[in-house]
């Protein structure tokens, strides 16, 4: 039964953070559609409503499975506090702490690009400047690069349990 729990999860995790990353790419390609004027380096846009509501969803559905692996996985490794301890701590716990840093790195540069490219669209925002090119789309990306390293934690962690 535990086992089927698990795979839920994990499922769960990857089905929200690909939807996110489907919902960052198409953002982009309806950033794209838009009207905007380009002259060398600068560049003027109008901002794409459909482009900061795919933005936004994509922001908040990579937030959720972030917290849900996180809050599911547990809090395993939180008895590592120095390079001493991590050396002398089991190779699967040593693996769900490198994932765990790698998830909220993921995490946080994903949901960094997908917010600037999401402002970007915001209605009040029709400008002129620097090209900010394939925010969305890089926020997307690392969607399902974040889906990988969650499921990683959670595996790893709960392999860490049955020790």
């Amino acid at each position: 039964m535990a086992k089927l729990v698990g795979a839920l999860i994990c499922l769960l995790i990857v089905a929200m953070d690909v939807m996110a990353g489907i919902l960052g790419i198409e953002a982009e390609i309806a950033q794209n559609k838009v009207k905007h004027l380009r002259l060398w380096i600068f560049e003027c846009k109008e901002p794409s409503q459909q482009a900061f509501k795919l933005g936004l969803g994509a922001a908040a559905l990579l937030g959720i499975a972030h917290v849900i692996a996180n809050l599911l996985g547990g809090c395993n490794n939180c008895n590592i506090c120095s390079q001493k301890e991590f050396e002398k701590a089991s190779p699967s716990k040593q693996l769900s702490l490198a994932c765990l840093i790698f998830t909220w790195i993921i995490f946080a540069v994903g949901l960094s690009m997908l917010a600037i490219g999401t402002l970007s669209n915001h209605k009040s925002r029709a400008s002129c400047g620097f090209s900010h090119h394939h925010f969305l789309s890089i926020g997307g990306i690392l969607c399902f690069v974040h889906a990988l390293f969650c499921v990683s934690y959670y595996v790893s962690t709960t392999a860490t349990l049955s020790e």
